[in-house]
């Protein structure tokens, strides 16, 4: 090897390290573990504003939704899709009952998102959510995107459940 080559390897760039992911950064193609459960990642929808990510979860046949959201501590959530429907947008009770469960409203929010792979809502746009809260601690959550409803039901997860096994 000539001397030019060697000086110009010294000087030449190194290829900067390959960031880690973290839960906050997957996206479909990852896996991650879930109160003990494998789940691979096959969407992911991110409201930038809220600083909040909704991963869509599949084990086998069965597909649940983590929600993230980073505020002064990370808080998860993991719901299962359930049926139901609401007539308009306009109509969303602060309280409703389903189930001889009573859920209060907790908070109601709207932003734009983006939508990543397989994902109730396939485009980006307007959302708007409504969280709600059981007297037992069971979780509600209502989305309107382009008219149309999904409800979910769900609990909180502790971060200390919620780890990523494999990054794309």
């Amino acid at each position: 090897m000539s001397l030019f080559k060697r000086i110009k390897n010294l000087i030449a760039a190194s290829p900067p390290p390959i960031a880690e992911k973290s839960i906050m950064t997957l996206s479909p193609g990852d896996a991650c573990e879930v109160s003990l459960i494998t789940y691979n990642v096959t969407g992911r929808t991110h409201n930038r504003a809220r600083n909040a990510i909704v991963l869509t979860l599949q084990d086998g046949i069965t597909i649940r939704y983590l929600t993230i959201e980073e505020r002064e501590r990370t808080v998860f959530a993991l719901y299962d899709p359930i049926d139901g429907r609401l007539e308009s947008i306009d109509e969303v009770p602060t309280i409703l009952e389903l189930d001889e469960r009573t859920y209060h409203m907790e908070e109601q929010f709207s932003g734009l998102i983006t939508a990543t792979g397989k994902t109730p809502y396939m485009q980006g746009g307007e959302q708007s959510v409504w969280q709600y809260q059981s007297d037992d601690m069971k979780l509600l959550r209502i989305e309107w995107q382009n008219g149309r409803f999904m409800l979910y039901e769900g609990e909180s997860v502790l971060p200390a459940d919620v780890r990523v096994l494999r990054g794309g």
